[in-house]
């Protein structure tokens, strides 16, 4: 038994010593660091970004061979679960607030707050009988605040007007009703910004994908949603922006707006109606947030690692495909930096 052993290690020694270039991905996948293999991960939260963070999560299991988890449960829940410890990350669409950082296990802790992607949050409608529909902001604050309950207020053939929104913590929520609070004197004062918000009319759907299905399945309904789920009969709004263009959201119209963004030290940040005749006027950054220390040496790698290659070039312009803005220049050296953080 012994003189197999003193065979079997250095054989195995040499299995995991890069031969050449091209082996080095696979060496890294199998061996790990000092020979071991990396945890799963789970992470959940933000149903913004899900659709990127899933096809991560599949694309990084083929090219390193480990597992993450992401659960679309929305950003409220996302930081709840965060604050509680009971996942390896968080995401949300919403920056943490100070008491957040002090608060549950991120006080004990410490946390990082990494901007993952960009994206644009577009009203969406499904109205065959009305195609290309441009809306003012006052316009779209009015139809949220219940004050246009049809079509033909819009320009369009009479019909009625059906609203959808969010019935989860959202931080999508909070991107939008924060626009609307930029748009709307009236709708800041009787309702106000937040992950949730006592709408004035409407139907409540969880999720993105909720609030997709709901616009989908019922012509007449107009809901927001994030562009990566505008598809089929899910139509985007041509928004009027702060210099009085009418903008579709798209890659283009997002990294406009997302460029003049100016995010503090922890890397938050947003801006509830930016400036730029490129730009789309409801923008928002999403966030994974993580432990700083104190959750293992090896968990620390793994989140470490998955982080690190999800703001590679490719992974992030698979992101750009799915319809989310990449990071660039300051913004994207500043969160790897945030990354390279976490200890273990």
């Amino acid at each position: 038994m012994t003189l197999h052993l003193q065979r079997t290690i250095p054989q195995l020694r040499r299995a995991c010593l890069p031969v050449g270039l091209a082996a080095l991905t696979l060496t890294i996948s199998a061996c790990g660091s000092g020979g071991r293999r990396l945890p799963s991960l789970n992470g959940a939260g933000a149903s913004f970004p899900a659709p990127a963070y899933q096809r991560w999560a599949a694309d990084y299991k083929t090219a390193k061979g480990y597992l993450v988890n992401y659960q679309s449960v929305g950003s409220g829940q996302g930081v709840r679960s965060f604050l509680a410890g009971s996942v390896d990350f968080g995401a949300t669409d919403e920056h943490l607030s100070d008491a957040d950082f002090k608060a549950g296990m991120a006080g004990k802790r410490g946390a990082v707050q990494i901007p993952m992607l960009g994206g644009t949050i577009s009203p969406a409608y499904n109205n065959p009988d009305c195609p290309g529909l441009k809306l003012t902001q006052a316009q779209l604050a009015d139809i949220f605040l219940g004050k246009i309950t049809n079509w033909s207020a819009l320009g369009c053939p009479a019909r009625a007007l059906t609203v959808a929104h969010r019935s989860d913590g959202s931080g999508t929520t909070f991107n939008f009703t924060n626009s609307l609070a930029c748009f709307s004197e009236e709708w800041k004062q009787k309702v106000g910004v937040g992950k949730a918000v006592r709408w004035p009319v409407g139907v409540g759907a969880r999720g993105n994908e909720g609030v997709a299905g709901l616009i989908q399945n019922t012509p007449g309904v107009i809901g927001y949603v994030n562009q990566a789920y505008l598809r089929g009969t899910v139509k985007p709004v041509a928004l009027q922006n702060k210099e009085g263009q009418f903008v579709l959201p798209d890659s283009k119209s997002g990294a406009a707006a997302l460029n003049s963004v100016k995010l503090d030290e922890r890397l938050g940040g947003a801006d509830c109606n930016p400036e730029g005749a490129e730009s789309f006027p409801i923008v928002a950054f999403t966030w994974i947030v993580a432990y700083r220390s104190g959750q293992g040496e090896e968990k620390a790698e793994a989140v470490r690692t998955f982080l690190s290659w999800s703001l590679e070039e490719a992974p992030q312009k698979q992101a750009a495909e799915l319809g989310f803005v990449p990071l660039t220049g300051d913004v994207l050296k500043r969160a790897r930096e945030e990354v390279a953080k976490i200890k273990d």
